[in-house]
């Protein structure tokens, strides 16, 4: 009896071990358990890119894993926020995108994935108005030198931008409607490879934020002849709205998505390491000498912001669409 009643206790013992061991399974392990990868939907060289360069620098202190990102331009930013769209919603793979790609092109193209429900925001990192700029060597010198030439050569001026219905070609579009100009907008996979363009020749004016700029202003290569909102950035250089381009556009919030149904604990802890990176030394003072600010939202903030923006870019389509 002694022997059958200690292999039932040592049976008992060995299911409860079993339990035991399951609950402190790699499964249960404290998120993250590896390395997390950051999506940008754009190409190599534009801002979305040098500010994801700084941000994965900094974060690991904050989230106590590497941050790796990966490009992945193509379809105007489709492609890589479709990629995340399906990824596994682990907290493993996010999208680093911009307002454009986000909450706009749902009213211009059949996109893959339904914005507001396919992503939950993390954080908003900062935003940035856009600047029209053109080569330090073009006959350009002032906004109003690229409008007469617009108009003495209809289409034939040739502005590159980092993709259809995205943050250079919204400016450009309602730049036309509003002054009544016809140009060549000429599409590229994000803004590093439209800059390109402009400084190799193959176009005559382009947009760029202030990351993509600051060396090249230094270095005298390009000059800006006119900047996005209300409040000039430079003295001498007019806004869009002193110019005759009114509206709330030219400006990209760079913000980080998770795909919908990624576990809470693992949102919190993202949550909590973007927050403090935003107040880390270092970050700011790395992103200041890049030209960009740091201008934090919470996930909560932002989506409200996103909702917002999901009905003015609506009115915004239909007004550059109409005739």
């Amino acid at each position: 009896m002694f022997t059958s009643m200690a292999r039932k206790s040592l049976a008992a013992l060995a299911v409860t071990a079993t339990a035991l061991a399951a609950s402190m399974s790699p499964a249960q392990a404290e998120y993250p358990e590896k390395p997390v990868t950051m999506v940008i939907p754009l190409g190599a060289g534009g801002s979305h890119d040098l500010n994801a360069r700084i941000i994965t620098s900094v974060i690991p202190s904050y989230l106590g894993q590497a941050m790796i990102v990966r490009l992945t331009p193509g379809a105007g930013g489709q492609k890589g926020t479709q990629e995340v769209a399906r990824a596994p919603a682990d907290g493993y793979t996010l999208l680093f995108t911009h307002n454009y790609i986000d909450m706009l092109q749902q009213y211009v193209e059949n996109v893959p994935y339904e914005p507001l429900k396919d992503f939950v925001p993390i954080a908003r990192v900062n935003y940035a108005p856009a600047s029209v700029i053109v080569r330090s060597d073009s006959p350009y010198q002032t906004f109003q030198d690229f409008v007469d030439d617009a108009k003495a050569n209809p289409g034939k001026v040739q502005l590159s931008h980092s993709g259809n219905w995205g943050a250079f070609f919204v400016p450009a579009a309602l730049m036309m409607k509003k002054l009544d100009l016809s140009l060549n907008l000429v599409p590229h996979q994000g803004g590093g490879p439209a800059m390109q363009a402009l400084l190799a020749g193959d176009s005559d004016i382009s947009l760029a934020f202030p990351s993509a700029i600051g060396e090249l202003l230094k270095a005298g290569k390009i000059r800006v002849l006119a900047t996005a909102g209300t409040t000039r950035i430079y003295d001498d250089v007019p806004t869009l709205e002193e110019v005759g381009v009114d509206g709330d556009i030219g400006f990209m919030h760079r913000f980080v998505l998770a795909p919908a149904g990624t576990p809470p604990e693992a949102l919190e802890k993202l949550s909590a390491a973007f927050a403090d990176l935003s107040k880390d030394a270092t970050f700011t003072k790395l992103m200041a000498r890049l030209g960009e600010s740091v201008d934090p939202m919470t996930g909560p903030e932002y989506q409200a912001l996103r909702e917002s923006q999901a009905t003015a870019y609506h009115e915004l389509v239909n007004d550059l669409t109409s005739q």
